[in-house]
């Protein structure tokens, strides 16, 4: 008698169908969700998943980018294209429409970043479109705030986050009632690692901007971390840029996103790098997790990500 074949996931697979079984939760449950969608390797990831759980019907979602406006082009240029290849429906919420009409005030000096500001832009585009359900890319391992949050994270109707005011997640049993005004930010790849997320990316080929792939590019080193010599960035006295093989591992405001050295040039490369790495991509390279020792979660306490 032959033995019936036996059926199992691997690891990736797992962390898949548990990010398919929360998208199509998401999609059942509430009426106007949302995909924040940056060009970021998290948010590529997160799009991907998406696009594989509801295929071969077209994503029941928009995608919205919470534009600062200090962006790398590469990754604009990216997510342009992806926008269009997926044929997606985009919302642009802008922070330079904020600070046009007087909502927040921009920072000066040569350490100024926009970055803090997303937060108003991002509540103006949930509320102005109604959005109930949030999905966001960011990952437990990522930061200590982070690893707090729960797949379903409710905000209030100030799009406040309060940690103690959490539901609890049994049996993958997600609650994602609210009142009006208030909204659910999902996050279907809390349980990845950033190895995982490069493994993932290898195994299903997907496509990245280049600037997450060793190349050639102006530095300039500040604080501990080299930030690309762009256009957005104030040089203090005594900068001396100079040209590096560099990559980045994550991808935000270019004034205060950091890149590393690397020769890795391929998603394979770089999974062996990310597998000895003992440093989070955000310690290591996001200047605006520094500010504080709690830094992201006043932030999230205030409705940022």
């Amino acid at each position: 008698m032959t033995a019936p074949p036996v059926y199992e996931l691997s690891h990736l697979g797992a962390l898949e169908a548990e990010a398919v079984h929360i998208f199509r939760e998401v999609a059942a449950t509430f009426e106007r969700p949302v995909l924040l969608f940056s060009g970021g390797k998290d948010s590529v990831v997160m799009l991907h998943v998406a696009a594989k759980a509801f295929w071969p019907a077209p994503l029941p979602f928009a995608v919205m980018h919470v534009d600062t406006g200090h962006n790398f082009d590469e990754v604009i240029e990216f997510r342009d294209r992806t926008v269009d290849r997926l044929d997606l429906r985009m919302v642009v919420s802008r922070v330079q429409d904020d600070i046009d009409a007087g909502r927040v005030s921009e920072e000066s000096g040569p350490r100024a970043s926009r970055n803090r500001l997303q937060t108003t832009a991002l509540l103006r585009g949930i509320r102005d479109n109604g959005f109930d359900a949030i999905f966001g890319g960011a990952r437990r391992d990522e930061e200590k705030a982070r690893a707090k949050e729960r797949v379903f994270s409710f905000r209030d109707e100030f799009g406040q986050w309060d940690p103690r005011a959490q539901r609890p997640e049994l049996w993958s049993l997600y609650n994602g009632r609210h009142r009006k005004g208030e909204h659910i930010r999902v996050f279907p790849l809390s349980n990845w690692t950033e190895l995982d997320i490069w493994q993932y990316i290898s195994e299903e080929k997907i496509a990245l901007p280049p600037l997450y792939y060793a190349h050639r590019r102006e530095v300039v080193p500040r604080d501990g971390m080299l930030l690309a010599h762009t256009r957005f960035l104030t040089l203090l006295p005594g900068d001396e840029p100079y040209e590096a093989l560099v990559r980045f591992r994550t991808v935000g405001d270019a004034t205060c996103t950091g890149c590393v050295e690397s020769s890795a040039t391929s998603p394979e490369a770089v999974v062996t790098e990310v597998a000895a790495s003992r440093v989070t991509e955000r310690g290591a390279t996001r200047a605006d997790d520094r500010i504080s020792e709690a830094g992201m979660e006043d932030r999230k306490k205030e409705g940022y990500f």
